[in-house]
């Protein structure tokens, strides 16, 4: 599973998800990409699932770049717990998509091998994606 060596503070707020993505918003590795419609939370077990799928795909032919990495600590309270006496304890590791964000490049596939490839990783991404081509930007 993914998640950060070491982290600067163990429990983060939740911030917003607001606006377009700062960067990665076009393909720079691969030749075709799957890019956020709209904005998410991914989880660590969300990616490690769409990797497995795509790396099923490929065969050993393709490459698979992930441009994502789950880098913020989401925290839970026990259940059947009061209010109050703090903040949980962090469960699981999430990244933060904005719209227009690239969240995985493929190369070395035909175009219609990568639209199925990254077709049955997107049904296992919890927001809406697009299909890119490098060709398009």
């Amino acid at each position: 599973m993914l998640m950060p060596k070491k982290v600067k503070f163990r429990k983060v707020h939740r911030g917003n998800m607001r606006g377009q993505s700062k960067g990665a918003r076009t393909i720079a590795f691969g030749e075709f990409g799957l890019q956020a419609v709209e904005p998410g939370w991914l989880t660590a077990q969300q990616l490690e699932s769409a990797r497995v799928t795509v790396s099923r795909q490929l065969k050993k032919v393709g490459k698979l770049f992930l441009r994502v990495f789950p880098d913020k600590p989401i925290t839970k309270k026990p259940a059947e717990t009061r209010m109050g006496k703090g903040k949980g304890n962090p469960e699981f590791w999430v990244f933060v998509t904005k719209r227009d964000r690239v969240i995985l490049e493929v190369s070395g596939l035909t175009e219609e091998e990568a639209k199925r490839a990254l077709k049955l990783a997107s049904y296992r991404l919890p927001m809406k994606t697009r299909f890119i081509r490098k060709v398009d930007q």
